[in-house]
């Protein structure tokens, strides 16, 4: 039976699994949204791995794998300037850029160098690995394809403005948007064009990949459903202002917060908004990636704080005072969320009820989001180290 039929069998009978609550956000969305997405990236995945910026092509932020109750420092790997980018971990190695135009390949065994990349100009994409090459683009809107073995280029596609936005794949072809206002679709294999769509802003965001689609949330305030196929615009929905932040996609809806203070959910089969979430009192600016299962949406804001949703109908449903900005993406792994903060906490929350159950003082501001696998959390922080925890052997 391949994955597709089990998928179907799993949602025609999971009405006779008698499961609680707990399970089901967290075991059974898990599978399912494992088993859907494993065909695409099949060449390079185990379950230990992170392969892109959130976690899976609908860029959601939930992790299929575990982590320690209470993890601990494992290693810490020096690079030579900040780091705002997101590790990809694919095979034991970790994969990160950094403002200092080099892309490195880190043990995540021990946090041994084993390359290092020089591209063109400062690195903020986030990696993204498939078919053992490393994709990401640089601040002078060069999008470079790597071997992951070797560290060697395979082939440099040359944009007309800054790259920040990170990859998504779709079966061969690689999409990402660019400040040059288009969102590129590439051939994997060569990276030649295989089209390009304009837009009116900035496109800073990391593209979310459904049913066929490709979904971007961009600097010209439009939500943009386009087929993949042929690059045509099935829909364009306007949000009000302008968004930084990626789409996440669950149950064929879009989650995003925005630089207008407000979380949106977008149903793209209605293409309407269904419904907004902003706080009563503080009014700040939405940078992070939301992360959305089940029945839960975690989002962090520039107002020093990190809001949890109710994804139906945006009710509030917890509240995390961070007491600084939170621009780092949360992820979700079983039932916490983690994420960092610009005050250089790392924290854990529980999902339920918000309260933190875990803390890492990094002490230097964290833009970027942390990367799950193989039983470790890695993330870069602006002091220019990467951190790698875990549990401790014997």
């Amino acid at each position: 039976m391949d994955f597709q039929n089990i998928a179907i069998w799993v949602i025609k009978t999971q009405s006779a699994i008698r499961i609680t609550n707990h399970v089901s956000r967290f075991t059974l969305y898990i599978f399912l949204s494992y088993i859907l997405i494993y065909p695409i990236r099949q060449s390079d995945a185990s379950s230990g791995d992170w392969l892109s910026f959130r976690g899976n092509p609908q860029l959601t932020g939930v992790a299929t794998g575990e982590l320690p109750d209470n993890p601990e420092l494992l290693w810490i790997f020096e690079a030579s300037d900040a780091i705002e980018s997101t590790a990809a971990v694919a095979a034991g190695t970790v994969y990160v850029g950094t403002l200092d135009g080099y892309l490195y390949a880190i043990n995540l065994e021990n946090g041994e160098l084993k390359w290092r990349y020089q591209a063109s100009g400062e690195i903020k994409s986030s990696p993204t690995v498939f078919r053992n090459v490393v994709h990401f683009g640089d601040s002078m809107g060069d999008f470079h394809a790597v071997d992951a073995h070797t560290g060697e280029a395979r082939w440099i596609f040359h944009a007309d403005a800054e790259i920040v936005s990170s990859a998504n794949v779709s079966h061969d072809r690689l999409l990402f948007g660019s400040y040059d206002q288009f969102l590129y679709c590439l051939s994997a294999e060569d990276g030649s064009l295989v089209w390009k769509l304009e837009t009116e802003g900035y496109v800073h965001s990391t593209p979310a990949i459904v049913n066929g689609t490709v979904v971007i949330s961009g600097c010209d305030g439009y939500l943009r459903v386009i087929n993949i196929s042929d690059g045509v615009e099935q829909q364009q929905i306007s949000l009000g202002d302008y968004v930084a932040a990626s789409p996440a996609i669950l149950n064929n809806r879009a989650y995003a917060g925005t630089y207008g203070n407000q979380v949106f959910c977008t149903g793209l089969d209605s293409a309407e908004i269904l419904w907004w979430y902003e706080h009563p009192e503080r009014h700040f600016p939405f940078y992070a990636s939301a992360a959305v299962a089940v029945d839960v949406v975690v989002i962090g804001g520039r107002d020093k704080m990190v809001h949890a949703l109710h994804p139906q109908t945006g009710e509030l449903l917890w509240i995390y005072p961070a007491k600084a900005r939170v621009d780092s993406s949360p992820v979700i792994v079983g039932d916490r969320v983690f994420l960092g903060t610009v005050g250089g906490e790392l924290v854990a929350l529980d999902l339920d009820s918000g309260e933190k159950v875990w803390e890492f003082v990094i002490g230097a501001a964290i833009v970027a989001s942390p990367s799950v696998a193989a039983g470790t959390l890695v993330i870069g922080a602006d002091d220019g180290r990467i951190y790698c925890f875990g549990e401790k052997g014997d």
